[in-house]
């Protein structure tokens, strides 16, 4: 249960805030001098949260259960689940955020990709067992 609360919690909040940046590289924003719209930036973010929670609840639990279902699958240890796990946020996002815009190319892909994968890989790590805990799958 604690890795998906991890899961729900913590993959809007910075999805969110990734796709923020994302969508505004995309839209020919993000262009120096960057500190003087930082605070433009977090105070859209901080509005847009509320959306973020509503629009990523669903992808953040789906994530986690892919997760934990890596976890009970004794033969896939902790590094490879990690890895697996983030590349499933990657992909997904991928194709859900990256054919809605307009543009396409290598550095866009990539930013839509990280959307998922940085949340995915940190949700995680951070809901790595502990030493004494074993997955109950003996496959």
């Amino acid at each position: 249960m604690r890795r998906y609360v991890i899961f729900i919690l913590l993959g809007p909040f910075i999805g969110g805030f990734l796709l923020l940046i994302a969508s505004s590289v995309s839209a020919g924003f993000w262009r120096p001098p960057i500190t003087e719209e930082l605070g433009k930036l977090f105070k859209v973010f901080f509005l847009a949260l509320p959306y973020s929670y509503l629009f990523g609840f669903i992808p953040a639990a789906m994530t986690g259960a892919v997760d934990d279902i890596l976890f009970h699958i004794r033969s896939i240890g902790p590094n490879l689940r990690l890895v697996l796990t983030g590349a499933f946020g990657f992909v997904t996002t991928l194709v859900l955020y990256g054919t809605m815009e307009g543009g396409s190319g290598l550095l866009l892909s990539t930013l839509y990709g990280l959307v998922g994968l940085v949340p995915a890989t940190l949700s995680s790590w951070l809901s790595r067992p502990k030493s004494h805990e074993k997955p109950l799958a003996t496959t």
